[in-house]
């Protein structure tokens, strides 16, 4: 069976979804194939910064979350080993008012999701191959993708948000694969029914090798995690087991780390509970690497894995809706249409406004997460405790996260709206 689409996301994840609404709302029809069943649980929180707010509010998404999420308004650093500790604010808010919070990962992309038409996500859908139909010239003309079922699917223009591994990136651009950063994290969900009694501060840990943390979700709710190098996990048998992660961090790593540490992590859903790699791509192959081809482009994980030491994953994933939106959109207003020619030079506007942010985004989060676990030697410590966190992180963090993607263009004659170059 064949059957053709105008925009085709591959990956229900945030990015795809997120893409999915921008394109809505400017009258674009796209459809989502998800290989799982359902939206993806994986990672139980988020954290989102004043860049994410102006995304989802762009996307009139932020009014469904932020009700349920207090804003976390300041940090404070503490190295295990000294006792000092250091405070960042993160008060200075966007144009929306948005401030840090960290929500439900279910709960942002159940919030997409609900703005999309049932018919717009097909779940279970494994593709198979994905190649290029030309037609005039030598540009691309229609991406021709085959599924599993037999379904062949011409698209007008295709989006990977497949993630780290992603077939799109690979296949379709020649990315190439992401690396291992040397660390790994735990991530998990603490539950405390009756209450934790904490405030929304965000506490962080710090000492030769490791760093650890903790910031509450609600009043019942705390997101935790712990990241160190990759040496330090001998027994790479038990990272399926949610149950042994557990007893890992609390017999071993949390041992120098303050008792509550230790109480948080007890009190875990287990079902929330992850280890993994943490992985990016190598900026310079963001830089110089192809990030569209003809009328085929990524977005998210797919085009910039990076480690999480700034948060930045989704926000980043979000900004890049937004500016698809804003490029696809230009045609709609323009009365361009989906024609070849006009979908490549979009897709060649839109990865030249992301190539740089893209490329600076893992290469901070990447030296923030390596400066963070430090080393043994004095000079370490003084590039950590002195150079980076009393004078470059809150500066640095401030550039990053109130960078502001703009508004949609306007599909119809508003008062109000604003069109996007």
């Amino acid at each position: 069976m064949q059957e053709d689409q105008d925009v085709v996301i591959v990956g229900a994840g945030i990015a795809g979804l997120a893409t999915a609404v921008a394109l809505k709302k400017v009258g674009i029809r796209a459809l989502v194939l998800e290989k799982s069943q359902g939206l993806r649980a994986t990672g139980a929180t988020l954290s989102l910064y004043p860049n994410g707010w102006a995304s989802l509010d762009a996307l009139g998404i932020s009014h469904k979350l932020k009700s349920f999420y207090s804003p976390c308004t300041r940090a404070y650093i503490t190295d295990t080993d000294t006792g000092a500790t250091q405070e960042i604010s993160f008060t200075k808010a966007n144009r929306s008012g948005a401030e840090l919070r960290v929500v439900h990962r279910k709960a942002l992309l159940e919030a997409l999701a609900e703005e999309l038409p049932m018919e717009t996500i097909r779940f279970s859908s494994n593709l198979t191959s994905i190649t290029t139909q030309t037609q005039e010239g030598s540009s691309p003309h229609v991406a021709l993708i085959k599924m599993e079922d037999g379904t062949t699917i011409n698209a007008k223009a295709l989006i990977g948000c497949d993630g780290v591994n992603s077939k799109v990136a690979a296949q379709c651009l020649g990315l190439t694969a992401p690396v291992n950063s040397g660390r790994w994290a735990v991530r998990g969900l603490a539950m405390f029914p009756h209450g934790h009694g904490l405030n929304q501060d965000f506490k962080q840990f710090v000492s030769v090798g490791k760093r650890a943390g903790f910031v509450s979700l609600n009043q019942t709710e705390l997101y935790w995690f712990l990241t160190a190098k990759l040496a330090s996990w001998t027994d790479k048998s038990i990272t399926r087991d949610p149950n042994k992660i557990q007893r890992e961090v609390i017999d071993n790593f949390a041992t120098d780390l303050p008792p509550l540490f230790t109480e948080i992590v007890q009190h875990s859903d287990l079902s929330t509970i992850t280890w993994a790699p943490l992985m990016y791509r190598l900026p310079w192959h963001v830089i110089f690497g192809n990030l569209c081809k003809g009328n085929i482009t990524v977005a998210g994980d797919a085009m910039h894995p990076m480690t999480p030491d700034l948060g930045q994953n989704e926000c980043a994933a979000l900004e890049e809706a937004l500016v698809l939106g804003q490029q696809l959109g230009g045609l709609i207003t323009q009365k361009t249409g989906l024609v070849p020619a006009a979908v490549a030079r979009a897709f060649e506007r839109y990865a030249k406004k992301r190539r740089w942010r893209a490329a600076g985004l893992i290469t901070t989060s990447y030296l923030s997460g390596w400066v963070q676990l430090g080393g043994f030697g004095w000079h370490m410590k003084f590039l950590r405790d002195v150079v980076f966190y009393k004078l470059l992180y809150s500066r640095v963090l401030d550039v990053i996260i109130h960078y502001d993607c703009g508004e949609l263009p306007c599909v119809t004659s508003c008062n109000g709206c604003e069109k996007s170059d």
